[in-house]
């Protein structure tokens, strides 16, 4: 893995030791990021990482001029990776690292929040398996809605990944989807903030 542009353009990014998460490719991230950069404002923003691996979204982000990223992970081998990516990038002072489980954050959503700025980005990444049956779809839906409602910034934008084949439809965050990328097995969705009334 490597950040693809910005001011740590080129710099390679300790990988996973594991299959506990799925490194995305570099294409897609260009791609994804190549979006995102006509439709928000990255520099000077404030962004979160849910399920965040070893940090190639959220580092992404403050090389291309964030302000600061909240990255949250349990996964030990992950976090040991993710901490040794922010220091090799001098970037400590813009990062705060949650070891915690996502979803048990949600009832808390303030608990996300690094200072009082809200987030214009957030990245969300659960693991495939837990869109596979009505309870882990219900802990996506809780956590998703809990960010949308309480962390973000008004026009800010969540995004989430999962397997194409998913359907979303069946989820209340439905109601949000806003744009939706493929690239190959895996989809990309981004969710409005805020739900315009009708």
């Amino acid at each position: 893995m490597r950040i693809i542009a910005g001011t740590f353009r080129g710099r390679l990014l300790l990988s996973p030791v594991s299959n506990t998460t799925r490194p995305i490719t570099d294409r897609a991230k260009q791609s994804l990021f190549d979006a995102l950069t006509v439709n928000t404002e990255i520099p000077d923003s404030y962004v979160l990482d849910c399920f965040c691996g070893t940090g190639s979204m959220g580092l992404e982000t403050l090389s291309r001029g964030a302000a600061g990223v909240v990255f949250v992970e349990r996964d030990r081998g992950a976090l040991e990776n993710l901490r040794n990516n922010i220091a090799r990038l001098s970037v400590v002072h813009l990062c705060r690292v949650v070891a915690a489980d996502a979803y048990r954050m949600a009832g808390s959503p303030a608990g996300f929040l690094a200072t009082q700025q809200r987030f214009r980005i957030a990245f969300v990444d659960p693991p495939y398996s837990h869109f596979d049956n009505p309870q882990g779809r219900d802990k996506i839906d809780n956590l998703v809605l809990s960010i949308a409602q309480s962390s973000m910034e008004p026009e800010g934008i969540i995004v989430l990944r999962h397997p194409e084949s998913t359907s979303l439809d069946s989820m209340q965050l439905a109601s949000r989807v806003v744009r939706k990328f493929k690239y190959g097995s895996m989809a990309i969705t981004w969710l409005a903030t805020a739900v315009e009334s009708s």
